[in-house]
Protein backbone atom coordinates (compact mmCIF):
# COMPACT_ATOMS: atom_id res chain seq x y z
CA UNK A 1 0.00 0.00 0.00
CA UNK A 2 1.20 3.52 -0.80
CA UNK A 3 0.15 7.04 0.24
CA UNK A 4 0.48 10.32 -1.70
CA UNK A 5 -0.60 13.91 -1.14
CA UNK A 6 -1.06 17.11 -3.10
CA UNK A 7 -1.64 20.65 -1.75
CA UNK A 8 -4.47 22.43 -3.56
CA UNK A 9 -5.81 25.99 -3.47
CA UNK A 10 -9.56 26.53 -3.63
CA UNK A 11 -10.64 29.94 -4.96
CA UNK A 12 -13.87 31.53 -3.72
CA UNK A 13 -16.34 32.80 -6.31
CA UNK A 14 -16.82 35.89 -4.17
CA UNK A 15 -15.25 37.01 -0.88
CA UNK A 16 -16.68 35.22 2.17
CA UNK A 17 -16.86 37.36 5.30
CA UNK A 18 -16.44 36.04 8.84
CA UNK A 19 -15.56 37.65 12.16
CA UNK A 20 -12.00 36.45 11.55
CA UNK A 21 -11.71 38.29 8.26
CA UNK A 22 -12.65 37.92 4.59
CA UNK A 23 -11.77 34.68 2.81
CA UNK A 24 -10.85 34.75 -0.88
CA UNK A 25 -8.99 31.45 -1.08
CA UNK A 26 -8.54 28.33 1.03
CA UNK A 27 -5.65 25.92 1.01
CA UNK A 28 -6.46 22.25 1.32
CA UNK A 29 -4.63 18.99 0.68
CA UNK A 30 -5.79 16.01 -1.35
CA UNK A 31 -4.53 12.58 -0.32
CA UNK A 32 -4.76 9.14 -1.84
CA UNK A 33 -3.90 5.53 -1.05
CA UNK A 34 -3.23 2.89 -3.69
CA UNK A 35 -1.59 -0.42 -4.45
CA UNK A 36 1.68 0.23 -6.25
CA UNK A 37 0.87 -2.66 -8.59
CA UNK A 38 -2.27 -0.84 -9.77
CA UNK A 39 -1.71 2.91 -9.12
CA UNK A 40 -4.55 4.04 -11.39
CA UNK A 41 -7.02 2.61 -8.84
CA UNK A 42 -6.86 4.71 -5.72
CA UNK A 43 -8.87 5.89 -2.76
CA UNK A 44 -9.19 9.65 -2.62
CA UNK A 45 -9.55 11.88 0.43
CA UNK A 46 -9.13 15.48 1.52
CA UNK A 47 -7.10 16.66 4.49
CA UNK A 48 -9.09 19.85 4.96
CA UNK A 49 -6.77 21.92 7.11
CA UNK A 50 -8.28 25.31 7.96
CA UNK A 51 -5.64 28.02 8.28
CA UNK A 52 -6.38 30.37 11.16
CA UNK A 53 -8.67 27.83 12.82
CA UNK A 54 -7.01 24.41 12.80
CA UNK A 55 -4.50 24.03 15.62
CA UNK A 56 -2.36 21.89 13.32
CA UNK A 57 -1.97 24.71 10.78
CA UNK A 58 1.07 26.00 12.68
CA UNK A 59 2.47 22.52 13.35
CA UNK A 60 4.96 20.59 11.17
CA UNK A 61 2.17 19.60 8.79
CA UNK A 62 4.07 18.39 5.74
CA UNK A 63 6.57 16.39 7.82
CA UNK A 64 3.58 14.55 9.31
CA UNK A 65 2.31 13.77 5.80
CA UNK A 66 5.77 12.46 4.88
CA UNK A 67 5.83 10.37 8.06
CA UNK A 68 2.45 8.92 7.16
CA UNK A 69 3.66 8.19 3.64
CA UNK A 70 6.65 6.25 4.97
CA UNK A 71 4.62 4.36 7.57
CA UNK A 72 1.94 3.33 5.05
CA UNK A 73 4.66 1.89 2.81
CA UNK A 74 6.12 0.01 5.78
CA UNK A 75 2.75 -1.08 7.14
CA UNK A 76 3.23 0.82 10.38
CA UNK A 77 0.66 2.93 12.28
CA UNK A 78 0.98 6.72 12.52
CA UNK A 79 -0.18 8.77 15.49
CA UNK A 80 -2.51 11.40 13.98
CA UNK A 81 -4.10 12.45 17.26
CA UNK A 82 -2.95 16.05 16.91
CA UNK A 83 -3.52 16.16 13.14
CA UNK A 84 -7.31 15.75 12.79
CA UNK A 85 -7.49 16.96 9.19
CA UNK A 86 -4.94 14.35 8.08
CA UNK A 87 -6.89 11.75 10.05
CA UNK A 88 -10.03 12.91 8.22
CA UNK A 89 -8.42 12.69 4.78
CA UNK A 90 -6.72 9.38 5.46
CA UNK A 91 -9.95 7.79 6.69
CA UNK A 92 -11.69 8.99 3.53
CA UNK A 93 -9.01 7.55 1.28
CA UNK A 94 -9.10 4.18 3.04
CA UNK A 95 -12.92 4.05 2.80
CA UNK A 96 -12.88 4.96 -0.88
CA UNK A 97 -10.17 2.41 -1.69
CA UNK A 98 -11.99 -0.30 0.27
CA UNK A 99 -15.09 0.32 -1.85
CA UNK A 100 -13.34 0.17 -5.21
CA UNK A 101 -12.03 3.72 -5.63
CA UNK A 102 -15.28 4.99 -7.17
CA UNK A 103 -16.14 7.81 -4.78
CA UNK A 104 -18.23 5.60 -2.46
CA UNK A 105 -17.07 6.13 1.12
CA UNK A 106 -20.03 4.85 3.14
CA UNK A 107 -22.33 2.60 1.11
CA UNK A 108 -25.97 3.04 2.08
CA UNK A 109 -29.39 3.63 0.58
CA UNK A 110 -28.25 7.28 0.29
CA UNK A 111 -25.45 6.35 -2.15
CA UNK A 112 -28.01 4.24 -4.03
CA UNK A 113 -29.93 7.44 -4.73
CA UNK A 114 -32.59 7.07 -2.04
CA UNK A 115 -33.35 9.69 0.58
CA UNK A 116 -31.79 13.06 1.30
CA UNK A 117 -30.22 15.22 3.99
CA UNK A 118 -31.78 18.56 4.88
CA UNK A 119 -29.20 21.33 5.08
CA UNK A 120 -29.19 24.94 6.18
CA UNK A 121 -28.56 27.83 3.84
CA UNK A 122 -25.47 29.88 4.69
CA UNK A 123 -25.37 33.67 4.43
CA UNK A 124 -21.88 35.13 4.79
CA UNK A 125 -21.11 38.47 6.39
CA UNK A 126 -21.18 41.52 4.18
CA UNK A 127 -23.19 44.64 3.55
CA UNK A 128 -26.61 44.27 5.19
CA UNK A 129 -28.44 44.82 1.92
CA UNK A 130 -26.43 42.12 0.21
CA UNK A 131 -26.95 39.72 3.12
CA UNK A 132 -30.72 40.25 2.88
CA UNK A 133 -30.58 39.60 -0.86
CA UNK A 134 -28.71 36.35 -0.27
CA UNK A 135 -31.21 35.31 2.38
CA UNK A 136 -34.13 36.01 0.05
CA UNK A 137 -32.43 33.87 -2.59
CA UNK A 138 -32.01 31.02 -0.13
CA UNK A 139 -35.64 31.17 1.02
CA UNK A 140 -36.90 31.33 -2.57
CA UNK A 141 -34.73 28.29 -3.33
CA UNK A 142 -36.56 26.35 -0.63
CA UNK A 143 -34.41 26.64 2.50
CA UNK A 144 -36.27 26.63 5.81
CA UNK A 145 -33.20 26.99 8.01
CA UNK A 146 -30.72 29.84 7.51
CA UNK A 147 -27.37 30.33 9.18
CA UNK A 148 -26.14 33.93 9.42
CA UNK A 149 -22.59 34.96 10.18
CA UNK A 150 -22.65 37.82 12.68
CA UNK A 151 -20.33 39.69 15.01
CA UNK A 152 -17.95 41.44 12.64
CA UNK A 153 -20.01 44.45 11.60
CA UNK A 154 -22.19 46.88 13.54
CA UNK A 155 -24.53 44.76 15.69
CA UNK A 156 -27.23 47.44 15.54
CA UNK A 157 -27.31 46.94 11.79
CA UNK A 158 -27.41 43.18 12.26
CA UNK A 159 -30.41 43.58 14.54
CA UNK A 160 -32.17 45.68 11.90
CA UNK A 161 -31.51 42.84 9.49
CA UNK A 162 -33.03 40.30 11.90
CA UNK A 163 -36.03 42.56 12.37
CA UNK A 164 -36.49 42.78 8.60
CA UNK A 165 -36.24 38.99 8.32
CA UNK A 166 -38.78 38.37 11.07
CA UNK A 167 -41.18 40.90 9.56
CA UNK A 168 -41.34 38.60 6.53
CA UNK A 169 -40.77 35.13 7.97
CA UNK A 170 -41.91 33.97 11.41
CA UNK A 171 -40.13 31.28 13.42
CA UNK A 172 -42.47 28.56 12.13
CA UNK A 173 -41.56 29.47 8.56
CA UNK A 174 -37.83 30.09 8.92
CA UNK A 175 -35.35 28.84 11.52
CA UNK A 176 -32.48 31.27 12.07
CA UNK A 177 -29.14 30.12 13.39
CA UNK A 178 -26.36 32.65 13.94
CA UNK A 179 -22.63 32.06 14.11
CA UNK A 180 -20.51 34.62 15.93
CA UNK A 181 -17.17 32.78 15.60
CA UNK A 182 -16.24 34.18 19.01
CA UNK A 183 -16.92 37.72 17.88
CA UNK A 184 -18.41 38.99 21.17
CA UNK A 185 -16.94 39.47 24.65
CA UNK A 186 -18.28 39.16 28.17
CA UNK A 187 -18.59 42.95 28.19
CA UNK A 188 -21.27 42.93 25.49
CA UNK A 189 -22.52 39.39 24.92
CA UNK A 190 -25.37 39.19 27.47
CA UNK A 191 -27.41 42.05 25.92
CA UNK A 192 -26.67 40.49 22.53
CA UNK A 193 -28.17 37.15 23.63
CA UNK A 194 -31.34 38.84 24.88
CA UNK A 195 -31.70 40.83 21.65
CA UNK A 196 -31.31 37.66 19.61
CA UNK A 197 -33.95 35.93 21.73
CA UNK A 198 -36.42 38.69 20.94
CA UNK A 199 -36.17 37.67 17.28
CA UNK A 200 -36.63 33.96 18.09
CA UNK A 201 -33.16 32.94 17.00
CA UNK A 202 -32.78 29.16 17.25
CA UNK A 203 -29.17 29.13 18.47
CA UNK A 204 -25.88 30.99 18.46
CA UNK A 205 -22.57 29.31 17.71
CA UNK A 206 -19.56 30.26 19.78
CA UNK A 207 -20.67 33.67 21.11
CA UNK A 208 -17.29 34.32 22.78
CA UNK A 209 -13.83 33.07 21.95
CA UNK A 210 -12.93 29.51 22.87
CA UNK A 211 -10.72 28.77 25.83
CA UNK A 212 -12.81 30.30 28.63
CA UNK A 213 -14.82 27.29 29.85
CA UNK A 214 -16.10 28.85 33.08
CA UNK A 215 -17.38 31.94 31.27
CA UNK A 216 -18.96 29.82 28.54
CA UNK A 217 -20.58 27.60 31.18
CA UNK A 218 -22.07 30.70 32.80
CA UNK A 219 -23.46 31.87 29.47
CA UNK A 220 -24.96 28.47 28.69
CA UNK A 221 -26.69 28.53 32.06
CA UNK A 222 -28.26 32.00 31.74
CA UNK A 223 -28.66 32.52 27.99
CA UNK A 224 -32.21 32.87 26.60
CA UNK A 225 -30.84 31.58 23.29
CA UNK A 226 -29.43 28.07 23.01
CA UNK A 227 -25.65 28.04 22.68
CA UNK A 228 -23.78 25.73 20.32
CA UNK A 229 -20.04 25.14 20.64
CA UNK A 230 -17.82 25.04 17.57
CA UNK A 231 -14.28 26.37 18.03
CA UNK A 232 -14.44 25.16 21.64
CA UNK A 233 -14.05 21.58 20.36
CA UNK A 234 -10.86 22.25 18.40
CA UNK A 235 -7.72 20.78 19.94
CA UNK A 236 -9.61 18.46 22.30
CA UNK A 237 -8.58 15.19 20.70
CA UNK A 238 -8.54 12.87 23.70
CA UNK A 239 -11.59 11.30 25.32
CA UNK A 240 -11.00 12.72 28.79
CA UNK A 241 -10.56 16.25 27.39
CA UNK A 242 -13.83 16.03 25.49
CA UNK A 243 -15.78 14.67 28.47
CA UNK A 244 -14.38 17.31 30.83
CA UNK A 245 -15.32 20.15 28.48
CA UNK A 246 -18.88 18.88 28.00
CA UNK A 247 -19.34 18.34 31.73
CA UNK A 248 -18.01 21.81 32.52
CA UNK A 249 -19.84 23.89 29.92
CA UNK A 250 -23.03 21.85 29.31
CA UNK A 251 -23.96 23.45 25.97
CA UNK A 252 -27.26 22.85 24.20
CA UNK A 253 -25.45 21.72 21.05
CA UNK A 254 -22.03 20.93 19.66
CA UNK A 255 -21.06 21.53 16.04
CA UNK A 256 -19.01 18.75 14.51
CA UNK A 257 -16.45 19.38 11.80
CA UNK A 258 -14.62 16.06 11.34
CA UNK A 259 -11.71 17.88 9.71
CA UNK A 260 -11.19 19.71 13.00
CA UNK A 261 -12.22 17.12 15.57
CA UNK A 262 -10.42 13.92 14.69
CA UNK A 263 -11.96 12.69 11.47
CA UNK A 264 -14.99 10.43 11.38
CA UNK A 265 -13.73 8.39 14.32
CA UNK A 266 -13.19 11.49 16.47
CA UNK A 267 -16.58 12.93 15.53
CA UNK A 268 -18.29 9.64 16.40
CA UNK A 269 -16.78 9.83 19.87
CA UNK A 270 -18.09 13.39 20.30
CA UNK A 271 -21.56 12.17 19.29
CA UNK A 272 -21.44 9.34 21.85
CA UNK A 273 -20.25 11.62 24.65
CA UNK A 274 -22.84 14.27 23.81
CA UNK A 275 -25.63 11.70 23.67
CA UNK A 276 -24.74 10.41 27.12
CA UNK A 277 -25.24 13.96 28.43
CA UNK A 278 -28.38 14.88 26.51
CA UNK A 279 -26.51 17.38 24.33
CA UNK A 280 -27.64 17.85 20.74
CA UNK A 281 -25.37 18.12 17.71
CA UNK A 282 -25.19 18.66 14.00
CA UNK A 283 -22.43 18.32 11.42
CA UNK A 284 -20.91 21.21 9.50
CA UNK A 285 -18.36 21.17 6.70
CA UNK A 286 -15.04 22.98 7.06
CA UNK A 287 -15.07 24.51 3.57
CA UNK A 288 -13.95 21.28 1.94
CA UNK A 289 -13.85 20.77 -1.79
CA UNK A 290 -16.39 18.41 -3.30
CA UNK A 291 -14.03 15.53 -2.44
CA UNK A 292 -14.34 15.99 1.31
CA UNK A 293 -17.93 17.21 1.11
CA UNK A 294 -19.11 14.07 -0.68
CA UNK A 295 -17.45 11.84 1.91
CA UNK A 296 -18.90 13.96 4.70
CA UNK A 297 -22.43 13.82 3.31
CA UNK A 298 -22.24 10.06 2.85
CA UNK A 299 -21.15 9.67 6.47
CA UNK A 300 -23.89 11.96 7.79
CA UNK A 301 -26.46 9.94 5.85
CA UNK A 302 -25.59 6.91 8.00
CA UNK A 303 -26.28 8.79 11.26
CA UNK A 304 -30.06 9.02 11.03
CA UNK A 305 -30.16 12.81 11.38
CA UNK A 306 -33.43 14.73 11.17
CA UNK A 307 -32.37 18.35 11.77
CA UNK A 308 -30.71 20.53 9.10
CA UNK A 309 -26.98 19.97 8.71
CA UNK A 310 -24.35 22.44 7.54
CA UNK A 311 -23.10 20.72 4.39
CA UNK A 312 -23.78 23.10 1.52
CA UNK A 313 -20.35 24.51 0.57
CA UNK A 314 -19.61 22.91 -2.79
CA UNK A 315 -20.84 25.86 -4.83
CA UNK A 316 -18.51 28.38 -3.17
CA UNK A 317 -15.44 27.70 -5.31
CA UNK A 318 -14.51 28.38 -8.93
CA UNK A 319 -12.12 25.43 -9.23
CA UNK A 320 -13.99 22.62 -7.49
CA UNK A 321 -14.10 19.00 -8.62
CA UNK A 322 -17.04 16.97 -10.02
CA UNK A 323 -19.49 15.75 -7.41
CA UNK A 324 -22.22 13.11 -7.19
CA UNK A 325 -24.15 15.35 -4.77
CA UNK A 326 -27.28 17.12 -5.93
CA UNK A 327 -29.08 19.96 -4.17
CA UNK A 328 -32.76 20.62 -4.73
CA UNK A 329 -34.20 23.29 -2.42
CA UNK A 330 -32.72 22.32 0.98
CA UNK A 331 -32.44 18.62 0.16
CA UNK A 332 -28.96 17.22 -0.47
CA UNK A 333 -29.05 13.89 -2.28
CA UNK A 334 -26.67 11.53 -4.07
CA UNK A 335 -26.85 10.72 -7.78
CA UNK A 336 -25.22 7.31 -8.38
CA UNK A 337 -25.53 7.77 -12.15
CA UNK A 338 -22.62 10.24 -11.96
CA UNK A 339 -20.26 7.51 -10.80
CA UNK A 340 -17.48 6.85 -11.43
CA UNK A 341 -16.51 10.52 -11.37
CA UNK A 342 -14.11 11.97 -13.91
CA UNK A 343 -10.83 12.15 -12.01
CA UNK A 344 -8.67 13.36 -14.90
CA UNK A 345 -8.08 16.77 -13.30
CA UNK A 346 -7.08 15.07 -10.06
CA UNK A 347 -4.79 12.63 -11.87
CA UNK A 348 -3.00 15.58 -13.52
CA UNK A 349 -2.13 17.27 -10.21
CA UNK A 350 1.51 17.27 -8.99
CA UNK A 351 1.22 14.44 -6.48
CA UNK A 352 4.02 13.90 -3.95
CA UNK A 353 4.68 10.22 -3.36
Amino acid sequence: MRFAYCPYRLDFKEPAGTSRGVLQKKLTCLVKVYDERQPELYGLGEAAVFEGLSREAGAPYEPKLIELMANVALGRPTDLTDFPSIQFGFEQAICDFSNGGRGIYFPSTFTQGEGFIRINGLVWMGQIGRMLERLEEKVEAGFRCIKLKIGAIDFTSELRMLKAIRSRFDADTLEIRVDANGGFTMDNVIPVLHKLASYQVHSIEQPIQAGHPDLMAFLCNISPVKIALDEELIGLNRTEQKAEMLDTIRPSYIILKPALCGGFSGAREWIELAGERGIGWWVTSALESNVGLSALAQWVATLGVDMPQGLGTGALFTNNFPSPLDLQSDRLSFDPSRLPLDRSAIDALPWIS
